[in-house]
């Protein structure tokens, strides 16, 4: 019994938590508007805004001090999307910069006369998208951060002089007429009415879900607001912002009019009808269509589309001794006023429903019979591309429409997220580093166009990146939507990818993606490849990859551009070459630094001098040999005289200029802090890994120890052998990520491939 009890006590607990607050009276409501407005006065559009913005958070950008950003930024959407679903949606880099564009844009322009359709195709993942936000933004809602109050009206006989408590509660007994309008349980769900004995009072919250300072009349209202309000910056924008504007403008649903008319009618002053007014949180269910309605298409219309409430009318009535002054009308639209109503794919019963949304978008209004009733509403809606026909001909609602793709994935990081989702983060474990991201570089280059007119504008000649690239920059394309700006680019082209450039190629994405392998397809494929090739005692590499696909191009109409595959293996060699040159990489840091010092000293003085460094302390024979010496590792053995002599000049010019008076003399730094020393730096560390390869691709034993380090046949070989292969399996495991075997293998096929001559 005590487990039980235990048990019963966190049940308790539980529910208690998830019980309905307590209704504030109107003063409470105001002074809780006077604490927090910018959570207290919040419309539908502002309320979806900052959820996303909880969920999503500030944006990574990898390029903050970059003159030429665009704010393309790295967006974390998993809170959003993928953690507590049943069926995770992964949003890729330009997807997710879309919708926080688009959510922001509808924070501040005139929201409720549009209609949002997200158009896709088939496979991309609408449907769990939206379902998905939905969730979230319900969830959101019922929270004190989302929280939004709702009118409820507290008609108490006291006030109103009317009947007494035995036949107030005759009247709450009386059932609800036979007819097709609404069932009981439906009536008492849309609209729950309370009966308080104990003070003779009914509760008819409002209908429309309307915030309770609506009942304040629009023209004074602003002036309400100048004296409840202190002058800081929450006031100065409610004044003064257009996302505010609804504040100022809105007015109460008509049963809310009605009641505020009959009662200030019949109570002679505002005050006591204020008394009546009463707030209570807005609370969100999409089972119930509480705040959230969807539709399918194969959900049939209701017969009736007026709806009410006889019993609630005939207790209005006789509280207030009149059948005339309050007519209690409403349609559906009204159970999501001030939430969003959803339509699910446009066809079927669906083209009929967003076609009668028309007026009520273009208006704000909805007519029920006589009666005018306010659609304040976030409507969204999900699309097919070959759906848009069954809307063509309603032209007039074309400028009311505001279309948002959802495209196949894009983002390689993204695609491969979707892999290690479905079929566990483990799979990594299978591959050789960055063969995985290849696997999703292949199905991506069928989502994209073949040419790229912002990325020929901005690189000219392909061919100049042959080695890194494919000749139609699909591979440079799908780095730049992952917001990351190659190393492999000349200096000259960094330079020359301004904003305007950046921001046209990342335009291009809105006309792709459209077409080629879908997101069903892509795991089909790689479910087929991971399960063939997958085994304990290798590890999936390039080779095998490439022959996956050119086999798979045989056999089937896969749209993978003309030379990708080569391209992308060129790609790979060369970044594996230099992980590899990179993690063999050992010299003297401190004899770097005294060689560039020197050099930049050197180039002041006449050849055939000598000075002593005042940088290093050093003696220097200044020569044509010294300085040729130092300026082989500065742009390789391959320079020319001329070359030498102009990289010489220029060196001099900058040091002369800007390094010693402006940096060193007046700013105080030391030389080794310079830009002009971290660039030869950079430039000298370059060339040294260039060459790291040579002395051991001369060493027939280099290789055998690779392949047997880890085995005992590895103490067998010299100590400068062992150092030095030691060195390059630790380095590769902790720089890239390899492990123990793929270290082994990588290494192996570098030499194996000759890769260093190559490149």
């Amino acid at each position: 019994m005590s487990r039980v009890k235990r048990a019963k006590t966190i049940l308790d607990a539980g529910l208690q938590q998830m019980g309905q607050r307590e209704m504030l009276s109107f003063d409470e409501y105001l002074r809780e508007l006077s604490a927090r407005p910018a959570l207290v006065l919040r419309n539908v559009f502002q309320v979806f805004h900052d959820m996303i913005m909880s969920y999503v958070g500030d944006g990574y950008d990898e390029y903050p001090d970059d003159p030429e950003s665009i704010h393309y930024a790295l967006y974390d959407c998993s809170r959003l999307f993928v953690e507590g679903a049943d069926r995770p949606f992964f949003a890729d880099r330009l997807f997710a910069n879309r919708l926080i564009s688009h959510v922001e844009a509808m924070r501040r322009g005139a929201q409720q006369n549009k209609i949002y359709i997200f158009e896709g195709p088939h496979g991309c993942g609408k449907s769990t998208f939206l379902n998905n936000l939905l969730r979230q933004f319900e969830a959101y809602a019922n929270t004190d951060e989302g929280m939004r109050y709702e009118i409820v009206w507290r008609l108490r006989r006291k006030d109103l002089g009317g009947f007494s408590e035995r036949q107030l509660n005759r009247l709450f007994e009386q059932g609800v007429p036979a007819g097709d309008e609404m069932t009981a349980s439906q009536l008492a769900d849309a609209v729950p009415v309370h009966m308080h004995s104990a003070e003779d009072a009914i509760d008819v919250p409002c209908i429309s879900h309307d915030p309770p300072f609506l009942i304040i009349p629009k023209d004074i209202r602003r002036q309400f607001f100048d004296e409840l309000f202190e002058n800081d910056a929450f006031k100065w924008k409610l004044f003064t912002d257009k996302e505010y504007e609804w504040v100022f403008r809105d007015t109460p649903c008509t049963i809310c009019s009605s009641l505020f008319s009959a009662l200030l009618s019949k109570l002679k002053t505002p005050r006591k009808v204020f008394q009546a007014v009463y707030a209570r949180p807005y609370h969100f269910n999409r089972r119930l269509g509480k705040g959230i309605s969807v539709f399918n298409p194969g959900d049939r219309p209701m017969k009736n589309i007026v709806l009410t409430n006889e019993m609630i009318q005939g207790q209005i009535d006789r509280m207030l001794r009149d059948s005339n002054q309050v007519k209690y009308l409403f349609s559906t639209y009204a159970n999501t006023n001030n939430g969003i109503y959803v339509l699910m794919d446009i066809k079927s019963h669906n083209t009929g429903r967003l076609i009668e949304l028309h007026n009520v978008i273009s208006e704000g209004v909805h007519k029920v019979e006589d009666l005018e009733e306010n659609v304040n509403s976030l409507f969204i809606a999900l699309m097919n591309p070959e759906d848009k026909a069954n809307i063509q001909d309603v032209q007039s609602f074309s400028d009311r429409i505001e279309y948002m793709r959802i495209p196949y994935v894009m983002d390689l990081n993204t695609e491969v997220d979707i892999y290690r989702n479905i079929f566990g983060k483990h799979i990594e474990e299978s591959f050789l580093p960055r063969v995985l991201h290849n696997f999703a570089r292949v199905i991506i280059s069928t989502r994209l166009n073949r040419t790229s007119e912002g990325l020929l504008e901005w690189i000219g000649n392909p061919t100049r990146y042959r080695d890194f690239c494919d000749e139609n920059l699909q591979l440079l394309k799908m780095e730049i939507y992952t917001g990351y700006i190659p190393s492999w680019l000349s200096e000259e082209d960094r330079k020359r990818l301004t904003a305007k450039r950046r921001r046209r190629i990342i335009q291009e994405a809105e006309r792709e993606g459209l077409m080629g392998v879908s997101g069903r397809d892509a795991i089909k494929l790689f479910s087929d490849f991971y399960s063939t090739y997958a085994r304990e005692e290798r590890l999936i590499n390039m080779s095998i990859l490439c022959n996956f696909f050119r086999a798979l191009k045989k056999k089937t109409d896969i749209l993978i551009p003309e030379g990708l595959l080569e391209s992308l293996l060129r790609m790979y060699n060369y970044t594996v070459l230099q992980e590899v040159k990179e993690s063999l990489y050992f010299y003297n840091e401190q004899q770097i630094a005294r060689d560039v010092q020197n050099y930049m000293f050197a180039v002041n003085f006449e050849l055939g001098t000598q000075a002593k460094c005042e940088f290093t302390g050093d003696r220097l024979d200044i020569s044509e040999a010294f300085l040729s010496g130092v300026e082989a590792r500065l742009l390789g053995m391959d320079a020319t005289d001329a070359r030498r002599a102009a990289f010489r000049e220029e060196t001099q010019r900058e040091y002369t200029t800007r390094t010693l008076p402006q940096e060193v003399m007046l700013e105080g730094l030391p030389l080794v802090r310079t830009k002009l020393f971290l660039a030869l730096h950079e430039r000298y560390v370059y060339n040294l890994k260039e060459k790291v390869l040579e002395p051991f691709l001369e060493n027939r034993n280099f290789r055998r120890a690779i392949a047997d380090y880890g085995t005992d046949l590895f103490k067998t070989y010299d100590q400068r052998i062992r150092d030095d292969v030691t060195f390059l399996m630790t380095n590769l495991a902790d720089k890239y990520h390899y492990t123990g075997r793929g270290a082994k293998d990588v290494s192996m096929y570098v030499i194996d491939n000759d890769l260093a001559k190559k490149y």
